[in-house]
């Protein structure tokens, strides 16, 4: 059974799935759905289309280099069955599997400290232009450089018609 990759968006395409094509040239090409096999035909760039592995290689969102993409490489040589080469081959494969995800998360984690850190640098900035709105009452009372001064106004009350209580 041979998993092949998808041309376009480089996922996992399964025996009976997906599309295959095949140019003039003899080139064969492997399509997971038919999004993939229709984009291929509109000539679209997978480099720039936003979902396609590539596209996230390229611009940094998912691992490039690491030594366990080196297991999935494609081998057209076969090797004859020995079932200890085997039970040690799954063996592997469960310890691989768990060491890119943790590869993977700590790559997601340090992609996103970047995006931390300007956040906080923006929050400081708009704490300083902001700073008096967030003063405590008590600072503000003992130093009255912060808070306007205040004005007494006098208010003379004169009765007039208009000031008078309504009568029914």
């Amino acid at each position: 059974m041979r998993l092949e990759k998808c041309w376009f968006c480089s996922s996992t395409v399964y025996p009976g799935h997906g599309i295959q094509f095949v140019r003039n040239d003899a080139k064969i090409f492997h399509f997971c759905r038919s999004k993939c096999h229709k984009n291929f035909k509109m000539k679209r760039n997978p480099r720039k289309v936003k979902w396609t592995k590539a596209y996230r290689r390229l611009h940094g969102k998912d691992m490039t280099q690491d030594s366990t993409f080196e297991f999935e490489r494609k081998r057209n040589r076969p090797e004859r069955y020995d079932r200890n080469l085997a039970e040690n081959t799954l063996k592997a494969i469960k310890k691989i599997d768990k060491i890119r995800s943790d590869r993977a998360s700590g790559h997601i984690k340090n992609r996103l400290k970047t995006g931390k850190v300007q956040r906080q640098k923006e929050a400081r900035k708009q704490l300083e232009l902001g700073i008096h709105l967030v003063k405590a009452p008590l600072a503000l009372a003992q130093d009255s450089s912060l808070c306007l001064p205040k004005i007494k106004v006098n208010v003379s009350q004169t009765q007039t018609e208009e000031n008078q209580p309504m009568e029914e």
